[in-house]
């Protein structure tokens, strides 16, 4: 039979009556042994060890013998807990439900043996579940009390606590102004307002040797001392606490403390940053990165501007002339709006592709690697052509300068110093600037939308199957298969699908595409001149050799 380690506990709340030979600790811990004793049946058996706090409440969990029973606990040296009542263990719920939370980690039962509570039965467990949800209930109201109260006391303009922000001190429910730490606070303001953005102003304070003031918080740790991080300078700029007020759960309220930054100069900043918040955030937190964002410009150098817009949950994004982003609807000739996952498709294929053939880019630029540097050059530029190949955002964004989308090809500037420093070379002085890559794809308008199509009249980009067509050529399977087995003539099976004879007959014909076109359906890599509309029309050739012509064509 298992042994079953039983540890007694006791606690008597006050010093009276124990320095008697027979004490309350005593008593109970008779009681408890006894009990024990009459489920030796069972495997149980009392440990020596003698876990008594005499003179110390229930109301707190510091009690050394009971740090000791829960140090031997955690350690395996326990199998159950058995005290005289429940109380002795402790007076509160939230400390009852910290020492079961203990107990069930370490596979511990608890028994109370003057009032049949034994969570090694399944009723010991019923109760347990039921104090527990008192407790848990206790947590809660006391939690919706506390913030009821730093509501109400921020409402009415309080410092509920905390580290102050820089430029104030603790006084109290409110904050006090530090001069000195209130002038570096308006400076901020000023030169952001005079530089325009977070990344010239870290740079700005940077050169200054500007750095944190040292501060010591409310627990003696000290602060400060090293440079402003741009998070820092936007949390500073973002603060409503300048302005003196007090922000909670979405609303404003006066504060008790004085304002560093006045209201006009508060309202120029917050407006600035709204206008810089697409190009502060960082890539990685855009589920989509536009790639060529502020890279890209058409035949007469105007920017196009990165945008999207959204069709239920799907994202489409696009770059665009800058007069399409103000009035999308408008209709222009002139205007250009290019869907930004073929673009930039264009733009990893052909740079991977420069990549491929190193040596060839590198003369172009201007750069000789040495004999000794061509093995190492290669295996880097490799690696680099399959980081490209991944977009990864910031060995693109590093080797591009500018990309230019003109009717009859796409021209890519690549950094020749960016290419040298990745593949580890040195810059010789007669190096050009930079080296330029041709993609052989023409701009093709689509409505308002301009798609980019490759000579050979594949979208650039596109390896995504059309599902209509998809649809369409297994419409055109299934109908075929009921008339060649001869079960059911043309006009009738129209008649039961509802559509026109005529249509139907015209849908059937893609039975004889030629394989490859149903190759590239199925692959998506169909021409963008490849339509369902074509493919039904009465002109569309039967004769395979002539489908390929006239899609090429």
């Amino acid at each position: 039979m298992k042994k079953i380690r039983c540890a007694i506990y006791t606690r008597k709340s006050s010093e009276e009556g124990l320095e008697q030979d027979f004490n309350s600790l005593h008593a109970q811990r008779e009681a408890c042994a006894a009990y024990v004793l009459s489920q030796a049946s069972e495997g149980w058996s009392a440990l020596p060890e003698i876990y008594d706090d005499g003179g110390i409440s229930g109301g707190t969990l510091e009690r050394p013998a009971l740090t000791q029973l829960l140090d031997d606990i955690a350690a395996g040296r326990i199998d159950i807990v058995v005290v005289y009542k429940v109380d002795r263990l402790t007076r509160s719920l939230l400390d009852f439900s910290k020492l079961v939370e203990a107990f069930d980690k370490a596979g511990v039962s608890f028994v109370s043996i003057t009032q049949s509570f034994n969570t090694t039965t399944s009723m010991g467990r019923l109760t347990l579940n039921m104090l527990l949800s008192f407790a848990q209930f206790e947590r809660e109201v006391t939690a919706e009390r506390i913030r009821d109260k730093i509501a109400a006391s921020k409402a009415r303009g309080m410092w509920m606590g905390g580290t102050p922000p820089l430029g104030y001190r603790p006084d109290g429910r409110s904050l006090a102004i530090v001069d000195e730490d209130a002038a570096l606070i308006r400076d901020i303001f000023a030169r952001y307002l005079e530089l325009g953005s977070v990344r010239l102003l870290y740079n700005a304070l940077m050169a200054d040797g500007i750095a944190v003031p040292e501060r010591a918080a409310s627990t003696g740790r000290s602060m400060g001392g090293g440079a402003f991080t741009r998070g820092q300078l936007y949390k500073i700029l973002t603060n409503p606490i300048y302005i003196g007020e007090i922000h909670h759960q979405g609303r404003s309220y006066k504060g008790l403390h004085s304002a560093i930054i006045d209201r006009a100069m508060w309202d120029a900043v917050q407006a600035q940053l709204g206008e810089n918040l697409q190009g502060e955030r960082s890539p990685g937190q855009i589920k989509s990165p536009s790639l060529l964002a502020g890279l890209i410009v058409d035949e007469a150098g105007e920017p196009l501007v990165a945008t999207h817009a959204c069709k239920g949950k799907v994202r489409y994004r696009y770059y665009v002339t800058r007069a399409l982003q103000h009035e999308p609807d408008a209709e222009s000739t002139t205007g250009m709006r290019i869907p930004a996952r073929e673009i930039e498709a264009a733009v990893i294929e052909r740079m991977a592709d420069g990549l491929d053939d190193p040596l060839a880019l590198l003369a172009n630029a201007g750069i000789a690697p040495l004999a000794d540097e061509l093995r190492a050059t290669i295996i880097r530029a490799e690696k680099l052509a399959r980081a490209v190949r991944i977009k990864e955002f910031m060995a693109v964004r590093k080797l591009l300068i500018q990309v230019r989308a003109t009717p009859r090809e796409v021209g890519i500037d690549l950094s020749t110093a960016a290419l040298a420093k990745a593949l580890h070379l040195d810059l010789p002085d007669g190096a050009r600037s930079a080296v330029t890559l041709v993609s052989p794809v023409r701009l093709t308008r689509t409505g308002r939308a301009v798609r980019l199509v490759h000579t050979n009249g594949k979208t650039a980009g596109e390896s995504t199957p059309d599902a209509g067509l998809i649809k369409l050529l297994l419409k055109a399977r299934e109908w075929w298969s009921h008339i060649a087995s001869g079960e059911i003539d043309i006009a009738t099976l129209a008649k039961q699908e509802g559509v026109n004879d005529s249509w139907m007959s015209r849908v059937i014909r893609l039975n004889f595409l030629a394989p490859s076109i149903t190759d590239a359906i199925l692959n998506g890599t169909q021409p963008v001149t490849l339509t369902a509309a074509r493919l039904r029309s009465d002109d569309f050739p039967i004769e395979w050799e002539r489908q390929l012509e006239t899609l090429a064509g």
